[in-house]
């Protein structure tokens, strides 16, 4: 198996023509539907510099943050049809109707390409991936590092799981062993269906960015994504600003069970390609509501804020708003029509005991 290199693999051939026939993809690059900076934006560079250096909050859990093992609840199926696991960050295990999805899997012990720089993991997750149950597919959202991880999809790449991903991003997954039968790149409002279940993965608009390393800023698409069963709705909204887009979501793809909406890692300096709270709530109600599950948060250590500030502020307002909040801790298995109120688990004291290796021995020698 080609282990390939950590940054991914290039688009060529069909592939690349492919991208380059989408409405998304002009200048060379794919674009957002509003212009947006992928950066900070204008005049915002010295005192973001000065809170980052200065600002003096806490960025990372004075310990290991209390957590629960799946293992025994995924033995048996849902009694509603539908269940989530939040796992940490973005990463939340789907059972759908008897079927099992996984969004952007990161096991990996930084979001990074570096083995000993950029942002280490604080929490580790609450299962080994290879204590996961067989899965029936894999969503990755887009190709940045703390959603698309080598030494997880290493792993992956030993299984027969399919993957759904956004236009180019097929070009890291094959560069990493993944075959190319297994991998269904997505356009905007494109779908797939599931292999071997009543499911269907529909690619969506979202308002962000993508790429691994020097100069390679934009050449994969980012998306959304929408699991619709004839019984369940669930979006997911991989990373992304507020955009009106979401109520055409809404109109083409909706109403929503489950709805996962990012809420770390944000700052009003980039508040164009990252949601936060507030914006996290403006988005559910341009979606129509639904059950909400907050993600991208409590893992890593990616902004300036503090680290529980974005769940203490979802708690605060969404009593005010009377939305449907579901927030339980890692590793505890959720069904959203069973979730009754939200008990806050992360200012509890550090859980004492060790917690398991991320990844399994295989995918660390090999990656």
């Amino acid at each position: 198996m080609s282990k390939g290199s950590i940054f991914g693999g290039k688009a060529q051939g069909l592939r690349l023509e492919r991208m380059q026939a989408s409405p998304r993809f002009r200048d060379g690059a794919f674009q957002n539907t509003a212009t947006v900076a992928s950066g900070l934006k204008r005049g915002t560079a010295f005192s973001t510099m000065g809170e980052y250096f200065l600002g003096g909050q806490a960025r990372t859990p004075p310990g290991l943050l209390p957590s629960e093992s799946p293992l025994a609840t995924w033995t048996t199926p849902a009694e509603t049809g539908l269940r989530a696991t939040w796992l940490g960050h973005s990463t939340v295990l789907l059972e759908i109707d008897g079927t099992r999805v996984l969004t952007d899997p990161v096991w990996g012990e930084r979001a990074s390409p570096s083995s000993f720089m950029g942002p280490k993991r604080f929490q580790p997750m609450p299962v080994r991936l290879s204590q996961l149950p067989p899965l029936d597919a894999v969503i990755i959202s887009h190709d940045h590092y703390d959603h698309l991880d080598r030494p997880t999809l290493l792993e992956l790449a030993l299984t027969d799981v399919p993957f759904f991903t956004s236009l180019g991003v097929g070009a890291h997954l094959e560069s990493w062993g993944i075959p190319p039968e297994r991998i269904t790149e997505l356009d905007w409002w494109e779908s797939a269906p599931i292999p071997r279940s009543e499911l269907r993965i529909t690619a969506a608009p979202s308002q962000h960015f993508s790429g691994r390393g020097l100069g390679d800023r934009n050449r994969t698409l980012w998306s959304s994504f929408a699991v619709q069963s004839p019984k369940h709705k669930v979006f997911f909204s991989g990373d992304t600003g507020l955009t009106p887009e979401y109520g055409e979501i809404r109109q083409r793809l909706g109403p929503f069970d489950l709805v996962m909406l990012e809420v770390g890692a944000y700052h009003p300096a980039w508040g164009d390609i990252h949601l936060g709270p507030e914006n996290a709530l403006k988005a559910l109600e341009l979606l129509g509501g639904g059950a909400f599950l907050p993600v991208h948060w409590g893992t890593f250590n990616l902004a300036i804020h503090a680290w529980d500030e974005p769940a203490e502020t979802l708690l605060r307002l969404a009593d005010t708003q009377r939305v449907q909040l579901v927030m339980p801790r890692a590793g505890a298995p959720v069904e959203p029509r069973r979730f009754e109120r939200v008990e806050p688990w992360w200012r509890l004291s550090p859980a004492p005991q060790a917690a398991p290796p991320p990844l399994a021995e295989e995918v660390r020698r090999t990656g």
